[in-house]
C-alpha cells in the first residue's frame, strides 16, 4: 500500500499539475526560438526569464516526487531509493544547468548531463519496482523505460539529424503519466 497524511493524493496530484504550468508557459513563450523536435528542454534557460521557469518546474517536480517517495509502503526499499535519486538528480540538473548547444561543455554542463543519464533511469527502474506490487502500472512503467532509452539512444550522433528534443517530450510524457499512475495508489492513513 503507498499511504500518506491527510490528503496526500491531492498535495502530490497538485504538486505535479503546478509542475506542468511553467513548462509549458516555456514552450508558449519559445515558439520560434527553439526547436521542440532538436532542442531539449534543458535549453529553456536560455529564453529570456527562463531558468526561473524551469526551475520552478524541475524543483517542484522533485519536492512532489520526494513527497510520493516517503509516501512508499510494501513496494521495497529499492524503489524508494531510485525515486529519492531521481528527485535529487533533478535538483542537481537544475543548480548546474547544461550548455549552449555548438559549446563547449562545461564543469556545469557535464554535471547537468550526468545527472540527467542518472534520474532518467531511476525513475523508470523505479516504476518496473513499484509495479511488482501493483500490475496496473506495469505498462506505464514499460513505457518510462522505452522512452528513457530512446532519449538516451537520441544523444548518439546521427548526422544531421537531431530528434533529441522529441525523444525527452515523449520521455516526460510517460514520466509524468508514470508518476500520475503512482500517485493515483495514494491512500489515506486510517
Amino acid at each position: 500500500m503507498i499511504e500518506s497524511g491527510v490528503n496526500g493524493r491531492g498535495l502530490v496530484v497538485g504538486g505535479l499539475v503546478f509542475s506542468l504550468v511553467p513548462v509549458f508557459y516555456l514552450h508558449v513563450v519559445s515558439a520560434g526560438q527553439l526547436n521542440p523536435i532538436t532542442d531539449v528542454i534543458s535549453d529553456y534557460v536560455f529564453v529570456q526569464g527562463g531558468t526561473g521557469w524551469l526551475a520552478a518546474t524541475s524543483l517542484t517536480l522533485a519536492a512532489v516526487s520526494a513527497v510520493l517517495a516517503a509516501s512508499l509502503r510494501g513496494v521495497g526499499r529499492s524503489a524508494k531509493w531510485l525515486m529519492g535519486t531521481w528527485a535529487a538528480g533533478l535538483t542537481v540538473a537544475t543548480i548546474f544547468p547544461t550548455d549552449p548547444t555548438g559549446d563547449p561543455t562545461s564543469m556545469s554542463g557535464y554535471i547537468h548531463r550526468y545527472a540527467g543519464a542518472v534520474m532518467f533511469m531511476a525513475l523508470p527502474a523505479a516504476g518496473l519496482l513499484i509495479a511488482r506490487r501493483f500490475p496496473a502500472l506495469l505498462g506505464i512503467a514499460i513505457t518510462a523505460s522505452v522512452s528513457s532509452a530512446a532519449f538516451l539512444v537520441s544523444h548518439v550522433s546521427f548526422g544531421e539529424f537531431s530528434a533529441r528534443g522529441l525523444t525527452e517530450r515523449v520521455l516526460f510524457v510517460s514520466l509524468y503519466g508514470l508518476l500520475f499512475a503512482i500517485a493515483s495508489q495514494v491512500r489515506r492513513k486510517t
